[in-house]
């Protein structure tokens, strides 16, 4: 199993306390897991309204594979237009 890229965005960019970081998982899932277990129940509750990119694409599935290479982005809800 090898680190993935999981870059995170506003709202969610601060729960985490991190722009950016490296964790380990073979699916979305397990990374999203580990995410959680790093950054508690706040980054917990902001995930629960996230989307989520995997290699740039909308993942609904957290068994989806994580790709070697592949980076995951945690994008919260946006307002405004």
């Amino acid at each position: 199993m090898s680190s993935t890229t999981i870059r995170y965005f506003a709202g969610a960019a601060e729960a985490a306390g991190t722009d950016e970081e490296q964790l380990d998982g073979a699916t979305v899932g397990e990374v999203l897991a580990a995410a959680r277990r790093a950054h508690g129940d706040r980054l917990s509750e902001v995930l629960e309204r996230c989307s989520v990119l995997h290699a740039g694409r909308y993942v609904d599935d957290d068994s989806t594979p994580v790709t070697a290479g592949a980076t995951i982005d945690v994008l919260p809800p946006f307002a405004g237009g």
